[in-house]
């Protein structure tokens, strides 16, 4: 069976930053460690960004499943290698930094993202196609961001990310971003909430998983919602949207509070109304709303919700947390043979549906 593996991510390394300018230069990111590392922990490291510390993981090659060089790119042949050892056809490539907001600079900000999409760019071409990737457009200066996109699209990328928070200062169903949402709606893109924020915060790292949740797995989440909300999909009638490595099991429990609002909203004060929207029974798939999912999911009680052309599943490739399903399509496919799930779901959600969410 055909494999398009729909989440998967890469370390920004030292080469990701050698499409900086001569001029962006004295902005590029260095490598910090800590000054008294306890011997008795595993070894950090961090980036520094504008005076401020992000984290740079030392992963380890056992809990990972993957090696430094497949991880950050530095031997494209070899990750290659590791997708026939999946039988996965295709990997679309996610950030590891860039899933929050790492500085307060819009010059910083928008130096690093466009040296990040050339780099995903140079990879993605000597792939032959095999991994595709998502751009970072560089949300505070829109004209900019499609430049970004056009020339994301003409080397691999196939996707568009978005911070389901503020980004820019704005959320994301703002006006602002309507233009981007058109560009990427002409270049066949879809937007893509991954988990993270737009928001850049800079926290001791001892309370990171103090607001983790909220943080970071929320605002994708959120975006679900608002697109509902505001009607942001009826603006865009072939834009595809996405929410990425959130789960699926809230779907139900959405669904339902945007229901809810509509039911009551005739019922008090004027003044109080939300804007208009409609949630019918197939509003995934009349919003063209795609939701990745973990194998081990309620699937059963959540497909009545999601139907089946509208879910996702990925790996997590490179990433050693609570997302990570490297074997994801046997899994899947052993829920199947148990009578679990229909068995048309795994072809599905395996090939059927990333390759229409991302046009491959």
């Amino acid at each position: 069976m055909r494999i398009i593996d729909a989440d998967t991510h890469v370390d920004e390394t030292e080469d990701t930053w050698e499409f900086l300018g001569p001029d962006e230069q004295h902005l590029k990111p260095t490598t910090g460690f800590p000054p008294n590392p306890d011997p008795a922990r595993p070894p950090s490291r961090y980036w520094l960004i504008d005076g401020h510390r992000q984290p740079r993981f030392i992963r380890s090659d056992q809990s990972t499943r993957t090696k430094v060089e497949t991880r950050e790119l530095l031997d494209v042949d070899a990750r290659l290698r590791d997708m026939d050892r999946m039988n996965v056809e295709t990997q679309v490539m996610y950030p590891t930094l860039f899933l929050v907001g790492v500085t307060e600079s819009p010059e910083t900000d928008t130096a690093l993202r466009r040296s990040y999409n050339r780099w995903l760019a140079d990879r993605s071409d000597r792939s032959h196609g095999r991994l595709r990737w998502v751009c970072l457009p560089p949300t505070g200066d829109i004209e900019l961001a499609i430049k970004e996109l056009r020339f994301a699209r003409d080397h691999g990328a196939v996707g568009v990310m978005k911070k389901g928070d503020k980004e820019a200062g704005r959320w994301a169903n703002d006006q602002y971003f309507f233009p981007l949402y058109e560009e990427a709606e002409r270049l066949d893109m879809p937007i893509c909430f991954h988990v993270g924020s737009g928001v850049p915060d800079f926290p001791p790292a001892r309370e990171f998983s103090y607001g983790r949740f909220i943080k970071i797995g929320m605002p994708a989440i959120h975006a679900f919602h608002s697109m509902i909300l505001h009607g942001v999909p009826s603006k865009f009638p072939k834009l595809r949207f996405g929410f990425i490595e959130a789960g699926a099991s809230w779907v139900p429990f959405v669904l339902y509070d945007l229901r809810r609002r509509l039911e009551r909203l005739g019922q008090g004060d004027p003044n109080q109304r939300g804007p208009a929207y409609e949630v019918p029974s197939d509003v995934m798939r009349k919003n063209r709303l795609y939701v990745t999912f973990q194998v081990d999911e309620d699937l059963p009680y959540i497909l009545p919700y999601t139907g089946e052309d509208n879910l996702l599943v990925g790996s997590d490739y490179t990433h050693a947390d609570a997302s990570m399903e490297m074997d994801f399509a046997k899994r899947l496919q052993e829920r199947a043979d148990q009578g679990e799930i229909p068995p048309s779901l795994v072809q599905k959600v395996l090939y059927d549906n990333p390759r229409t969410f991302y046009a491959l």
